[in-house]
């Protein structure tokens, strides 16, 4: 019986299952959406147990539409949307709220009061985030401050923070609520706990001072595990939905997973993550470079017995969304018009889109930007508008590669991409002029879910070394430059112009609420 690894791929819009062969080849893949909630406006909710029923669902139908048994897979490794934070009752395993998405604005309040008590470079230099709503510290607190209190059979109610203490109530990032739900155990791993704002990502802990600061009880975060765990996180259980013991052995939030499946493993490696949004990450070897130019210092991997491997990311809130936002409001049929109708025009017209849905990330940080359209004629047409916003992509990526290039002091050459919308090969083409450097696509682009089954195939030893991962990675097609440098510097000088305009936008209507 031929085995194989498979790997969840909990996304931001939809849970993946896919499993893989020892080539890296996918051989089952099955998708479900789930709901997006937006109780007000800028903040985001997930369902917690609607994600671990269609967990449950996608690996039953990727298994069944593939004819596998359960007791062909070797392992499971998980991948999964970042800093998005669900508090549950340890023995029910019932959430007290909705999870907080990463792109929920709710906590900005509570990040401008961090930045007037100077307490910005102290988290800095500790965790190596910018302080910003994005991160779980935040949201954790907001859950404990404003959940209502349910009547759980352990205990009489109660107030959130002291069943906490009492180790009633766990917190954690959507790993570690589909490692709880698949094996039983409380466990997270390296990159998730470097994405939360209570982890010190140089003494490898989670922090006394910053849980204080948020008053997030010690008892409450998980155990930290490497990515590739050779002690394995727990099994799946031979009772439950799949009806065998398979080990769970990695974990690695979805854009460490995409550097993992791009096989970045030495120094200088990078590539780009075209989803949502888009996110720009650096392997830094051992060392945890400190930015200063608005990128986050994080955890890229690491394997068993072996040093933390670290990574400079630059993370761009709205890309792919922002193609999504075409087809809303009917600029567009689908995404794949956008190509085509880019094309039809030479040019935008001097017409700029920024994307700032969501305020701006790297490197940026400017939680109350909003989204601008700038340069518009009575001649703009939606074709402009559509070009614009394909550009705008290119452009945000840029800025994170300039500041990528002069913390790191290492000049790109080459950048891996991946994700929905590298199919694209018009927005391919068009980041290779605006950055300057040739654009490499590989064959297998769902490289998130690759990094994820490669993180735990490694563990149980399905795979030996990563060479023979290395030796999986094929380039599907290279893109380099057919604009010259002077041509796209003098288009990108505006594109500063048209992010001045966007920023602190959202103040009043904040106030306004």
């Amino acid at each position: 019986m031929t085995q194989y690894v498979g790997a969840i791929d909990q996304g931001t819009t939809g849970t993946r299952f896919m499993v893989f062969d020892h080539g890296g080849q996918v051989v089952a893949n099955a998708y479900e959406q789930h709901e997006q909630i937006y109780p007000n406006p800028g903040w985001v909710e997930h369902d917690p147990i609607e994600i671990w029923e269609n967990t449950q669902q996608v690996v039953l139908d990727g298994l069944a539409d593939a004819g596998l048994e359960a007791n062909q897979l070797d392992a499971i490794g998980i991948t999964n949307q970042r800093e998005t934070t669900i508090v549950w009752d340890r023995e029910t395993g019932r959430p007290v709220h909705n999870a907080l998405v990463w792109q929920d604005r709710r906590t900005t309040d509570r990040v401008e009061e961090l930045q007037e008590a100077d307490k910005v470079e102290d988290i800095r230099e500790k965790t190596g985030l910018e302080a910003d709503a994005y991160f779980s510290a935040t949201k954790t607190e907001w859950i404990l401050d404003n959940a209502e209190p349910l009547k759980m059979q352990s205990s009489r109610g109660g107030d959130l923070r002291d069943r906490a203490r009492e180790g009633e109530l766990v917190m954690g990032t959507i790993d570690s609520w589909l490692i709880y739900n698949l094996t039983g155990n409380h466990i997270t791993d390296v990159t998730n706990a470097s994405r939360t704002m209570l982890y010190n990502i140089r003494d490898l802990e989670w922090d006394d001072e910053l849980l204080e600061e948020f008053d997030v009880p010690k008892e409450m975060v998980p155990e930290v595990r490497p990515s590739s765990d050779e002690d394995y996180y727990g099994h799946t259980d031979a009772d439950g939905f799949l009806g065998e013991e398979v080990p769970v052995a990695g974990a690695l939030g979805d854009q460490q997973a995409a550097l993992f499946g791009q096989t970045c493993f030495d120094e200088g490696d990078a590539k780009n993550t075209y989803g949502t949004g888009s996110f720009y990450l650096m392997n830094t070897g051992n060392e945890a470079v400190k930015s200063d130019h608005g990128l986050l210092t994080t955890i890229g991997f690491q394997m068993s017995g072996e040093p933390v491997q670290y990574a400079l990311e630059g993370s761009i809130f709205i890309t792919g969304a922002a193609i999504e936002w075409l087809e809303d409001v009917d600029l567009i049929n689908n995404a794949a018009q956008t190509a085509e109708l880019a094309r039809s025009v030479d040019s935008t017209d001097g017409v700029y889109m920024v994307p700032a849905f969501t305020g701006l990330g790297a490197p940026h940080w400017d939680g109350r930007a909003r989204g601008t359209i700038v340069g518009m004629t009575r001649g703009t047409g939606k074709e402009h508008i559509v070009r614009a916003t394909l550009e705008s992509i290119a452009y945000q990526t840029r800025d994170v590669a300039e500041a990528m290039e002069a913390d790191s002091g290492v000049e790109t050459t080459s950048l891996r991409v991946d994700g929905g919308a590298v199919k694209n090969n018009f927005l391919c083409q068009l980041q290779s002029d605006i950055i300057q450097t040739e654009i490499a696509r590989p064959e297998v682009d769902e490289t998130t879910a690759l990094g994820s089954a490669y993180a735990a195939g490694l563990a149980v030893g399905y795979w030996d070394t990563v060479d023979e991962l290395r030796d999986n990675w094929q380039i599907d097609r290279e893109f380099t430059p057919e604009k010259g440098q002077a041509e796209v510097d003098k288009l990108y000088s505006r594109w500063d112009d048209a992010v001045e305009r966007s920023l602190n936008w959202a103040q009043d209507d904040e106030e306004d609420e």
